[in-house]
């Protein structure tokens, strides 16, 4: 008679036991389950809703750390190619540019080396540990590289000689890049004929 007693009470716990799994189990689907309906219902209100635009800075928050640093790169590289289009448009008008009123000393600079046809200025947006552009003095219609003629050889030849003096003054003899952007879709950006000199860090190939 006891053990007929035990074994409907074990029976009847293993019965609770495994209502009581069901019943979690249920509960943790349920709690899925409306978690993924909450969010789907947040994204469509962002989708849809006439006051919010999908765009990057509404869908960013959706994303893991490293997709919005991706999105970054390529905003900021959008900005650019915004910038060198918008900068092209004026780019033969002859009006000063930001150049022209840093050689002028009317906007301050970090000047690292200085003759009387060349100047050489630290970029205030560094893209490597030494960056340092080099500009002549007179731009004499050199707005880039493109457009240069046989009488401007010399200064030329004056640009990148001094991005060698930059390059030893900086202690990068070792290992550094020249770069000229050239029009828009090389996302130039100041239309004055200008050299980046780059180093400090290990360069990669192909360049971007």
């Amino acid at each position: 008679m006891l053990a007929f007693l035990f074994a409907d009470i074990s029976r009847a716990r293993r019965e609770f036991f495994a209502l009581t799994n069901a019943m979690a189990v249920a509960s943790s689907s349920f709690t899925l389950l409306r978690s993924y309906a909450a969010a789907s219902r947040a994204f469509s209100a962002i989708r849809t809703s006439p006051r919010v635009s999908l765009n990057y800075g509404s869908i960013k928050f959706l994303l893991p750390i490293q997709s919005r640093r991706s999105l970054s790169c390529i905003k900021a590289t959008n900005d650019e190619e915004a910038s060198a289009k918008a900068a092209a448009a004026s780019a033969d008008s002859g009006a000063p540019t930001i150049f022209d009123k840093i050689i002028a000393k009317e906007i301050p600079s970090t000047i690292v080396y200085e003759n009387e046809k060349v100047l050489a200025f630290r970029d205030i947006n560094p893209q490597a540990p030494v960056h340092v552009v080099v500009i002549p003095k007179f731009r004499d219609g050199l707005t880039q590289l493109g457009k240069a003629e046989a009488r401007h050889g010399e200064i030329l030849g004056e640009l990148l000689y001094a991005a060698k003096i930059v390059a030893e003054k900086e202690g990068i003899l070792d290992g550094f890049r020249v770069v000229i952007n050239n029009g828009p879709e090389a996302c130039q950006s100041v239309y004055h004929l200008h050299l980046h000199v780059l180093g400090g860090r290990q360069m990669k190939w192909p360049p971007g």
